[in-house]
């Protein structure tokens, strides 16, 4: 394994921990954002500041209930207290040093980008379609991320997957994650804030 506090698994698990935490939190807040919604589709939520930070404007969209089933929608925010409840189970086994299987390591990950993608395809509808932003989902955007680059480091130091000859041991031991990561979420705000700067903070100041 690579050496350093960083690559080890009471680090790894407990970024995990911490963002799969937050996440749930913020998913049971939108939650009860829908909720109020629902009973009240005229209501201004608390995070409604101007024509781009509006939590209202993207909750009302088809985006965020992108799953229908008999004539029903399930709200994206019930599926996320469902999906980081399990991460924050996963991260709690990880601290316990509780060995498991390579496929459930390999299941771990692959969930794990799955959230990261859907949360980077919602965020994308918000910035270029429905043209508002929700500051909730950006603060799940970002602790979605955290968690993928927590569970991508410790699939390969600490699961070793898919093993040590793999350029990816390489890329975590050389500590080019680190780099990445940091490029990854320059770039992230630098996107957010040059299409919708000069209006996020005219909505603040």
């Amino acid at each position: 394994m690579p050496r350093g506090w960083r690559h080890g698994s009471t680090w790894l698990y407990l970024v995990m921990l911490a963002a799969s935490g937050v996440a749930l939190i913020v998913s049971f807040i939108l939650s009860a954002d829908t909720l109020k919604l629902a009973r009240n589709p005229d209501q201004l939520l608390g995070c409604d500041v101007n024509g781009i930070i509006s939590c209202s404007d993207v909750a009302k969209s088809w985006q965020a209930e992108i799953v229908q089933f008999a004539g029903l929608s399930y709200p994206n925010a019930f599926f996320g207290i469902a999906a980081e409840s399990v991460f924050v189970t996963i991260a709690v086994i990880g601290l316990a040093r509780v060995k498991v299987p390579r496929w459930f390591a390999l299941c771990t990950w692959l969930g794990s980008l799955a959230a990261f993608c859907y949360a980077y395809w919602l965020t994308s509808q918000s910035l270029f379609v429905i043209q508002a932003l929700c500051p909730w989902c950006m603060l799940l955007m970002a602790s979605t991320t955290i968690q993928f680059m927590a569970v991508s480091h410790a699939t390969v130091t600490v699961q070793r997957l898919p093993g040590r000859r793999s350029p990816f041991y390489t890329y975590y031991r050389l500590n080019y994650d680190l780099m990445a990561d940091i490029l990854w979420i320059v770039v992230v705000i630098a996107i957010i804030l040059v299409k919708d700067g000069d209006q996020i903070f005219a909505g603040l100041f």
